[in-house]
């Protein structure tokens, strides 16, 4: 093996150690992901650690997707899910010192995006997204597990900003005087969502949370959607969850990093092709209310985005990694005047969006 990774996991699974080769790949933060290829029989799999400080509690992602990947195989057997593989034992996972690991299928000839290149990407990936949704329909939610609780909950989120703004260093509220004023005036986002958030005609659904381009494979020679990818945030949740991380991280041809804030702008064939995309899955199960939200989940979740960064920076940048001192509150700023450009857009945008409706 080209990398340090207990035996004892790979026994887990059938291998042993002359039997296969590792190679350390992908972009996330969160997990360890290895490529595990089979000197057999040359296949090969996906080997991940599930990060525990992120994740408190690993089974409930196990079982969360074993029961999401059992209702699919029954339903709808065609789709492609790539669900982990169980140990020898017939675990959802393999525990090695005080860490769980698992074994996903590896899907060839497929290819997963850090950044989009045309819009044809964005409609795939909005396709795919919305395509698990739709297929998930009927399953009931409640037997699904909250693995991270509080994760797309901006009135908890608004509730941490406000904490660490009574808590902070009086150098850095100076600093950050005038994101501040615009964090605070942006509340009316908060009291919008609660006008709709008991209603019946704003259910829960299953939601993946964590839409970002590289979260979905796409073929390697058309660019087609294959599947979707990263299944440890699948829980409950309202549709804006997915459809809004996606307008929030599609949109824009550049990153929260970048510090030019006249180069944030909103890229409408990239909307269009992300919107397009998810409702030619969801459109058929959206309900009158969901349809008049769609252009609302985009400031719902570059709202919520905006003040975690300016919540950490407050707090001293604990969790987001930065490489200078103010990055994270110029990262607040980035998604702020993100936030201005769908107000300011919205009358082309909603055009957009009825469009495509209709």
């Amino acid at each position: 093996m080209e990398l340090s990774i207990a035996e004892e996991l790979i026994e887990a699974y059938g291998f042993t150690a002359d039997t296969v080769s590792l190679q350390q790949i992908g972009s996330g933060h969160i997990n360890q992901t290895y490529l595990l290829s089979s000197l057999k029989d040359n296949k090969k799999y996906i080997l991940q650690n599930i990060n525990t400080e992120v994740f408190k509690e690993p089974f409930a992602i196990a079982n969360n997707i074993k029961a999401v990947a059992d209702y699919l195989k029954e339903h709808y057997p065609d789709y492609l899910f790539p669900a982990p593989i169980t140990t020898l034992n017939g675990d959802l996972m393999a525990h090695h010192d005080n860490g769980y690991w698992r074994l996903l299928p590896f899907v060839e000839d497929t290819s997963a995006f850090d950044t989009l290149s045309e819009t044809k990407q964005a409609y795939e990936a909005a396709k795919q997204f919305g395509k698990l949704s739709r297929l998930l329909n009927e399953f009931d939610t409640s037997i699904l597990s909250i693995t991270i609780p509080g994760f797309h909950d901006l009135a908890w989120r608004y509730e941490q900003f406000t904490f660490a703004l009574n808590q902070a260093a009086t150098n850095l509220k100076i600093t950050a005087n005038e994101v501040i004023e615009t964090a605070l005036h942006h509340h009316f986002i908060i009291d919008y969502y609660r006008s709709y958030e008991r209603s019946k005609e704003f259910p829960d659904r299953v939601m993946h949370h964590d839409t970002k381009i590289s979260n979905v494979l796409l073929s390697s020679s058309t660019n087609s959607g294959v599947c979707v990818i990263d299944l440890d945030t699948l829980m409950p949740g309202k549709f804006i969850s997915d459809l809004g991380d996606m307008i929030r991280t599609y949109i824009c041809a550049f990153s929260e990093n970048e510090t030019d804030l006249t180069k944030i702008e909103i890229r409408l064939p990239y909307f269009e092709a992300t919107v397009k995309g998810y409702l030619s899955e969801m459109a058929s199960i959206l309900t009158p209310t969901e349809k008049e939200l769609i252009l609302f989940s985009g400031k719902y979740i570059v709202y919520m985005q905006a003040l975690r960064f300016l919540t950490d920076f407050l707090s001293g940048n604990i969790y987001y990694p930065i490489t200078y001192p103010t990055q994270n509150l110029d990262r607040a700023k980035n998604q702020f005047k993100l936030l201005s450009e769908l107000f300011e857009d919205e009358k082309i945008l909603q055009d957009i969006i009825e469009e495509c409706l209709s």
